[in-house]
């Protein structure tokens, strides 16, 4: 571990400390010390983030209640053994899919996410992965959020892909002819256990 995720994590528990403090305490002296332990706590990831403070505090600090893990939804679509991938501004590619909304299931968020990055209508079959972002995504040393990444298989209905806020592109590819990946996001072996699960007639859904 490097010294800068060592921060990342010390920084990450203290505020989970206050946070669950701060939900459940009624004196005001017990309020006032979670409140000054998740200044402290933002103020540890201004170097090792490179964000300013402010930043950082909006990023880490506006949640209220007992914290737990942020749910990212992704969706696996085939065809012709091929998957359906969006591309990002920044040019990576990645199965469609994002943040749960408050409002959502796992399966409406689901068939949402795809609409509004693919342009298309999906029905949501089978729950493939429930995997941890920390221990499965490369590139998490600076991530302020723990994230559960949820993968759905998913059957395409119709529609066509539009560019929208969050993507230019959208295409399908063989597992051995792959783009470049956004792999925080999506990585070759999360898309290769995805091919596993739509080839599988008793597919048991992965966990960690």
């Amino acid at each position: 571990m490097t010294e800068q995720s060592k921060w990342l994590e010390w920084a990450t528990r203290l505020q989970t400390l206050a946070q669950n403090g701060l939900a459940y305490s009624k004196d005001e002296f017990d309020i006032e010390r979670c409140q000054e332990i998740r200044q402290i706590a933002a103020e540890m990831l201004v170097t090792p983030s490179g964000m300013p403070l402010e930043k950082v505090k909006e990023l880490f600090c506006d949640e209220t209640g007992y914290q737990t893990p942020k749910l990212d939804t992704r969706a696996a679509i085939f065809k012709d053994n091929t998957i359906l991938l969006v591309q990002e501004k920044n040019g990576l590619w990645a199965l469609p899919g994002g943040w749960c909304d408050v409002d959502q299931s796992v399966k409406d968020n689901t068939i949402k996410e795809v609409r509004e990055e693919a342009g298309l209508e999906v029905q949501a079959d089978k729950l493939i992965a429930v995997l941890d972002k920390h221990k499965n995504n490369p590139g998490n040393s600076t991530s302020v959020h723990h994230v559960t990444k949820i993968f759905v298989l998913c059957t395409s209905l119709g529609g066509e892909f539009r560019a929208n806020a969050e993507t230019i592109a959208c295409g399908y590819f063989a597992l051995d002819a792959l783009p470049a990946l956004s792999e925080s996001k999506t990585t070759t072996q999360q898309i290769a256990m995805c091919f596993e699960a739509q080839a599988s007639n008793n597919w048991e859904t992965r966990f960690d």
